[in-house]
This record gives structure tokens, sequence and C-alpha cells, in this order.
């Protein structure tokens, strides 16, 4: 790439060209050198969350790895919380602390959406089997990324035959219902859920919050029956079936065209209470690498048309955690991306189109790293200067308006992104 030599370069691109650090790596397996002054911009932080503009780019799953074994072998990181079901994380945990065998990894994930978990749980897997400090798995996302209630609804119910048996006939009845419209993910199952009867959504959702509010109001007698921690998965496990059937409201909503200012914010902040809700129950002196997409970990708006559309995860991490909240956006100035389109009849609810980038809009931040001739490159964005600073990135084919430093505190840029065509989607 050639820099820009116009005299009226805007000062963040001339900030950028100086500052950029240049990293030499995109295999997972290559030497961690280049990403020491990674150290320097996250410092203290308790969660560094890593991003990416699209899921399923072969770049930001290799640039994933390499960063979760920098932050783990040579930072101190303890925990891997993923955008993933935080009912089925536990079984995954267990596996990447060794149980099973390596072939079981597939059994588990064979209904998720393959988001290129695969190799870093393969990664943790050979690390804690000889490593003094064992790098821990955490599910965050609502059940089946908002595709089912069932994977948390029936574990809950085992919980429930247990400790409050008279509570039975209720997790029966919406784990019923919840079997009309489960699907893979939130967009084979929305539509599902939609041609419900009215009646039973709101059966639904009227039993959820009665199980919910009965299991907070009765706390020392479930406590007393089956121990602090078993009573606490399950309660958070009910939550995120709550805050899925709420999901669903709001999707519908969202695509009529009538629902509520910023109503799919129920998602992000479940995530955002599962990531502390690890982080709290970790040991002490614990530190979460999170990955998910950057329209979750950014910390500013989100923001359609000029119409508010959601609050992110980070905004919600950022208000409690403050600096010790680190997001780390990864984008690309060109090459393609797996657009996602909606179709219910595929086994995810949309299928995948391998689909070219348009050059980085002017006033993007990856405009700003192309205009500074940067190619595989990181920089903080703590230090950087406000003026002219960049007002967009990309999401999937189009781009987020977001001021970015605002958004995020850093942005790892590769010059190309590629699909990775081994994920079947």
């Amino acid at each position: 790439m050639t820099p820009t030599t116009s005299r009226d370069t805007p000062p963040f691109t001339t900030w950028l060209r100086d500052h950029a650090i240049p990293l030499t790596h995109l295999d997972p397996d290559a030497p961690l050198d280049d990403l020491e002054p990674l150290r320097d911009l996250i410092g203290d932080a308790r969660v560094v969350a890593i991003g990416e503009h699209s899921h399923f780019i072969q770049e930001f799953i290799s640039l994933r790895g390499r960063i979760l074994r920098f932050l783990a072998e040579r930072c101190g990181f303890t925990v891997l919380a993923f955008e993933y079901g935080f009912s089925e994380g536990f079984p995954l945990d267990v596996w990447a602390q060794g149980d099973g065998t390596g072939d079981d990894l597939r059994t588990h994930l064979a209904t998720a959406v393959p988001l290129g978990l695969e190799e870093p749980l393969h990664w943790m897997r050979r690390h804690n089997a000889t490593a003094a400090q064992p790098v821990r798995f955490a599910g965050i996302d609502v059940p089946a990324a908002g595709g089912s209630l069932l994977p948390a609804l029936t574990p809950l119910a085992g919980y429930l035959r247990e400790i409050d048996p008279e509570t039975l006939p209720a997790v029966e009845t919406a784990m019923g219902l919840a079997a009309r419209f489960a699907g893979a993910s939130a967009s084979s199952a929305a539509p599902a859920w939609a041609r419900l009867p009215a009646a039973d959504q709101d059966v639904l959702t009227a039993t959820l919050a009665r199980l919910l509010i009965r299991m907070r109001a009765v706390e020392p007698l479930y406590v007393s029956r089956g121990g602090w921690h078993a009573y606490d998965v399950a309660l958070h496990r009910l939550e995120g079936a709550c805050q899925a059937d709420y999901g669903f409201r709001a999707m519908a909503g969202l695509y009529a065209g009538d629902g509520l200012t910023a109503d799919t914010s129920a998602r992000d902040l479940f995530m955002a209470r599962s990531v502390l809700w690890h982080l709290e129950r970790s040991q002490p002196g614990a530190r979460i690498v999170l990955a998910a997409h950057n329209a979750h970990i950014q910390t500013a708006p989100i923001s359609f048309g000029g119409h508010l559309t959601g609050l992110p995860m980070g905004r919600y991490l950022r208000s409690v955690l403050g600096p010790s909240y680190f997001a780390l956006g990864l984008t690309s100035g060109g090459g393609h991306t797996a657009e996602m389109i909606r179709d219910e009849q595929a086994r995810f609810g949309f299928t995948t189109a391998d689909t070219p980038l348009a050059p980085p809009e002017p006033g993007s931040v990856e405009a700003a790293f192309v205009e500074a001739g940067l190619g595989l490159s990181l920089a903080g964005l703590r230090q950087a200067p406000t003026a002219a600073a960049p007002g967009r990135i990309r999401l999937q084919s189009t781009f987020l308006h977001t001021p970015v430093l605002d958004a995020f505190d850093g942005i790892l840029h590769t010059p190309s992104s590629t699909v990775a065509h081994h994920l079947d989607t």
C-alpha cells in the first residue's frame, strides 16, 4: 500500500501512520513476539474483548487464536469467554480440561452455529494438559444464540425436579411451547415463534417470569436444599431463557417496523451479565479473553439511519469495569465477507454468500489504515487525536456509522479478509 502524502491528510491518519504497530503473522501457531506491544495497550484490563466485523472470516479466526495464546501464555489470562450459550458452555469447559476424548468436541458442537470455536478449544485442551494454570471456557450468550430455550430449560428442569418439584408442571409447560419453535439460531427460531398463537406466546412469557420471580423470592429455600452453586447456575440459566424469550418479541417488532427503541438490547445485557458472572466466580485475579462480534463488544450505541437499535454488551461492561474493559475491534481494508442471508429452510435459518467488500468509505477507520499505507497492524486508540476521527467501521458488507474512538479501545486491521469455507454454514 502507498501512504497518502497530501498536506490535507486528516490528523487521525497522520497519527495512525506514526503510532500503529505492524504485525508479522496470521498463523495461530506462529511466534508471538510481534504481539508484545499489545501488553502495554491493554494494561491491567480484566476483560479484553476481541471482535470481528463479520463472522466466518478466516483471518479473524486466526488472529483471535494468536491473541488468545498471547494473553494466556504471556499475560496470565485464565478464561476464554465466547459468543456461545451460557448453558452449553459448561460441557465445553469440562472437555477443555481434558475430559473424554478429542473426538467428543464434534458431538458437543454438532448443533451450534460454526463461529470458529473448534481451534481455540483444541488449543485450550492441549495447553491445559501441561499448564500450571489452566484456561477455562465460559459461554456467555442466551441459549442457542436465541435459537431455542431448551438448552437452558432442560437442565433447569433437572434441577427443579430435585429442589422444587412443585414447579415441574410450569417448567414442562414452558418446554412444550419452546419445543414448537426450537431452531439452531435466532434466524430459524424467530419466524417459527412468530407463527405461534399470541395466547401461547403470552403463556410462555408469563410462565418463565413466574418461575424466575419464584426462584429469586425463595432463594434461601433453594440454597438450603441444593447448595449455592447449583442455585446460582440454575438461576442464570433461567434468566437466559427469559432474555431470549424477550428477544423474540423484540425481533418481531424490529422486522415489523413497530418495535420499541433499542429493544434488541436484552441479549447484549445478558451477555454482559454473563461475563461479569464468570469474572466474579473465577479465582481471584482472573482475567478474561472475550470473543464476540464487533457490534457486541463496542462501547458506543448501535444506530442505523439515525435510529437507536441497540445498546451493546461492551457498553454495559464499560459502565461496570471502566478502563478495565478493553474492546479490540478487528476489521479489514478489503477482500470478502460472508454475507448472511435469511433462509428459514437452511440449517441455521440463513445461508452465507461470499461477497466482495467495497473499498473503505471516506471517514471510516479502514480508510485511515489504507491512507496511512498500513497492512496487518494494531493501533491503540485511547490516546488518539479526536480531530477528524473516523466515524464509521465495517459491519458485514456495509458500514456502521459510529464514533470509532468512543466505540473501541483498539483496532486490529488486516488488509484483506477471506471467507472460511471449511466452516459448514
